[in-house]
C-alpha cells in the first residue's frame, strides 16, 4: 500500500457527481461518511471554479437524508441524489428508503465500502472498513429487499452509466428508490472524465383505444358505479384528471383509509367519503384508479360488480400479498387513460345520470352536515381540546393559503383527512413506511414548495419515534419553517386499542396495568424546539387554540419553525 496523496486531477467523487448532474438531480443529501471526501473535494472544486453541480445538503441523521429527499421527491416527481455511510448508514436510513419505495419516489441511493480493506495499491482507505463496517456481500446485497434495484459500481469507468442506469429504473413505474453501492476505491480512482449523457423523463405508455372503448362501454351501461383510489393524486396530471373524468361520468369517487395523498377535492360534491364498504354490495361497476389493496380484508369480494384496475403498474413487485379481483385492466398513464375515457362520456342516460348524482349529493351533503355536526361538538366539549376540534382549526387557518399537510398521526389520520379537508392537487401526503419520518418529509416538502406553508400533522407517539434534534437542525441551517401540530393524548393509543381489542377480559383489563402505551412520562414535547430558536406553544384549553395556531402560523410565514403542542382528550 503506498502512503500518497491524490492527484488533483478527476477521480470517482468528479464521476459521481457529473453523474447526478446528468441525472438531474437538484440537490444531494447527505448524512456524512468517512467515504464521501471525493465527493466533498469534487464540489468544492466545483464551487470554486463555477462549475454546475447539485445543491449538496450536509444532514445529520440518516432519516432525515432520505426523508427529505422523500418529501422533494413527493412535489418534484423526479430522481434526486442521497449518500449514506456504508452498510451501517443504509441500515439507520433502510425505513425511510422503504417508506420511498412505499411512497413510490424515485431517487438514488449511494452507499460505499471497501474493497481492498488496506491491502491493495493506492491510498489506505483506513481500518475501520476492515475492522466493522463491511458486511458479507456488500450493502447493495441488504439494500435489495427495500429498493427497486440494488448493484454494486464495480469500475469508475462505468459509474457515471450506472447513476443513470439507476435514476431511469427509479423514475419508471412504480417509481422508487434504487441503490447503488459505490466502493470508496472506485471514488478514489482516477477518472479519464466520459461523462454520462444526461436523461430525459420516462417516456408515457396508453391503452389503446380498443382497450378503452369496452370499459366506457361498461360504465355507460352501469347504473351505481363508483371510483375507488389510493394514489390517483401522486402521478402528475391524476388529480385533474380524475375531477375531469368523475365530472364528465357523474361517478362518486371514494378515497379509503389506505389513500396516501390528495386524490380529489375533499369538499367535491362527487367525494364519497373514506368507507366502501357500503359500495361492495351496492354498485355494479368499481373502477380502482391506482389502488394497490383496496379490499379488507383482501378476500372481501364484490357481491355483484364488475371490477376494472386502471393503473401504470396494477400488479405491485413490492406488496405481498395483492387481491383486486380484476375482471379487466386498463394499463398505461393512468393521467391519460382517465383523459381518454372522459372524453368517451357520451351517450348517456340522462336520467338515470341524474339519478345518481341526486344520490351522491345528499350522500355528500349529508356527510357535510355530519363534519359540521362533530365540529359543533367538538367546540362545545365540557373540557378539554378534542382531536376533531384541533383539525377544524387547521383548516380554517388555512384557507386561502395554499397549504400543504403532512400526515404522521395513527389514531387521529381519520379525523385529519375528514376535517381538514385538503381540495387542491399536492396538498396532502400520508408519511409511509413506519413512524419517525414525519419532519424530514416534511422538510423535503418544503424544500420543493418553499412558497406554501407545510404543515406536520403527528402524534405524539410519533413525534417521538422522529430523530427531533437532527430533523430541526436541518430546519434552521436550510431555512425551511415548518408548522408542526402534535395531537398529544399521552399515549400509545392504537397499542392500546389493539391489546383492548384481542383481550377484552383479560388480565390487563381486570388489574388497568396497560403496559406498551403510557407516555405521560415525556416532558414537554414543544420544549425541544427552544434551543434552535423556534417558536413554540403547548395548549390545553380550547380557547387557546386558534390564538395558538394563528401566532404559529405568523412565525412560519416570518421564517421560524414552530412547534404547538396540544393536549388533546383521546
Amino acid at each position: 500500500m503506498t502512503d500518497t496523496t491524490n492527484s488533483p486531477g478527476a477521480d470517482g467523487g468528479d464521476a459521481l457527481v457529473t453523474a447526478f448532474n446528468a441525472v438531474g438531480a437538484d440537490y444531494i443529501f447527505c448524512s456524512s461518511g468517512s467515504e464521501w471526501a471525493p465527493v466533498w473535494e469534487s464540489l468544492a472544486r466545483r464551487h470554486r471554479d463555477g462549475l454546475p453541480c447539485p445543491q449538496y445538503l450536509d444532514l445529520t441523521h440518516e432519516t432525515v437524508a432520505v426523508g427529505m429527499a422523500t418529501g422533494y421527491g413527493l412535489i418534484k416527481r423526479r430522481p434526486q441524489g442521497v449518500l449514506l455511510h456504508a452498510a451501517p448508514g443504509l441500515l439507520q436510513g433502510s425505513m425511510a428508503v422503504h417508506g420511498a419505495l412505499l411512497a413510490g419516489v424515485p431517487m438514488v441511493v449511494s452507499s460505499s465500502e471497501s474493497t481492498t480493506y488496506g491491502d491493495g495499491p493506492g491510498q489506505d482507505p483506513g481500518g475501520q472498513w476492515y475492522r466493522n463496517l463491511s458486511i458479507v456481500g456488500g450493502p447493495h446485497q441488504i439494500a435489495q429487499p427495500f429498493t427497486k434495484w440494488s448493484n454494486e459500481a464495480a469500475s469508475v469507468h462505468t459509474l457515471p452509466t450506472m447513476v443513470t442506469r439507476a435514476a431511469e429504473l427509479a423514475w419508471r413505474a412504480p417509481a422508487g428508490p434504487a441503490y447503488l453501492n459505490v466502493p470508496l476505491e472506485i471514488l478514489l480512482e482516477e477518472w479519464d472524465g466520459r461523462e454520462a449523457k444526461p436523461i430525459v423523463a420516462p417516456g408515457s405508455t396508453h391503452s389503446s383505444p380498443e382497450e378503452v372503448d369496452p370499459v366506457a362501454q361498461l360504465i355507460r351501461e352501469a347504473s351505481n358505479p363508483v371510483i375507488v383510489t389510493e394514489t390517483a393524486g401522486r402521478e402528475a396530471g391524476g388529480f385533474e384528471a380524475l375531477v375531469a373524468f368523475a365530472e364528465a361520468w357523474n361517478i362518486p369517487v371514494v378515497e379509503p383509509d389506505s389513500a396516501v395523498c390528495g386524490n380529489f377535492p375533499r369538499t367535491h360534491p362527487l367525494h364519497a367519503g373514506s368507507d366502501i364498504g357500503p359500495w361492495m354490495d351496492e354498485a355494479d361497476l368499481i373502477l380502482l384508479v391506482n389502488c394497490r389493496a383496496p379490499f379488507y380484508p383482501p378476500s372481501r369480494r364484490p357481491s355483484k360488480a364488475t371490477v376494472v384496475v386502471i393503473d401504470e403498474v396494477p400488479q405491485r413487485p413490492h406488496v405481498v400479498y395483492q387481491v383486486l379481483f380484476a375482471d379487466r385492466y386498463l394499463e398505461g398513464s393512468v393521467a391519460n387513460t382517465l383523459r381518454q375515457l372522459a372524453k368517451r362520456a357520451k351517450d348517456l342516460d340522462t336520467e338515470a345520470v341524474g339519478v345518481r348524482r341526486a344520490a351522491q349529493e345528499q350522500r355528500h351533503a349529508d356527510e357535510q352536515s355530519a363534519i359540521a355536526a362533530a365540529e359543533a361538538k367538538a367546540a362545545q366539549a365540557p373540557e378539554g381540546i378534542d382531536p376533531v376540534l384541533v383539525a377544524a382549526t387547521l383548516r380554517k387557518m388555512l384557507e386561502g393559503r395554499d397549504g400543504i399537510v403532512v400526515d404522521e398521526t395513527i389514531t387521529h389520520s381519520r379525523v385529519v383527512k375528514r376535517h381538514v379537508q385538503t381540495a387542491d392537487p399536492d396538498s396532502y401526503f400520508y408519511v409511509q413506511g413506519g413512524l419517525g419520518q414525519g419532519i424530514a418529509v416534511a422538510l423535503g416538502v418544503k424544500l420543493a414548495a418553499k412558497e406554501r406553508p407545510v404543515v406536520l400533522t403527528i402524534g405524539d407517539g410519533a413525534f417521538t419515534y422522529n430523530p427531533v434534534i437532527q430533523s430541526y437542525d436541518a430546519s434552521n441551517a436550510y431555512e425551511l419553517p415548518l408548522l408542526i401540530v402534535v395531537f398529544n393524548n399521552r399515549v400509545y393509543k392504537s397499542m392500546n386499542l389493539n391489546h383492548r381489542r384481542f383481550y377484552p377480559e383479560g388480565a390487563a383489563a381486570d388489574t388497568g396495568e396497560w403496559l406498551g402505551t403510557d407516555l405521560h412520562r415525556l416532558p414537554r414535547l414543544a420544549a425541544f424546539a427552544e434551543p434552535f430558536g423556534m417558536h413554540t406553544e403547548t395548549v390545553d384549553a380550547p380557547e387557546a387554540l386558534a390564538p395558538a395556531l394563528e401566532r404559529a402560523l405568523k412565525a412560519v410565514a416570518e421564517g421560524t419553525t414552530a412547534v404547538v403542542d396540544v393536549l388533546v382528550t383521546r
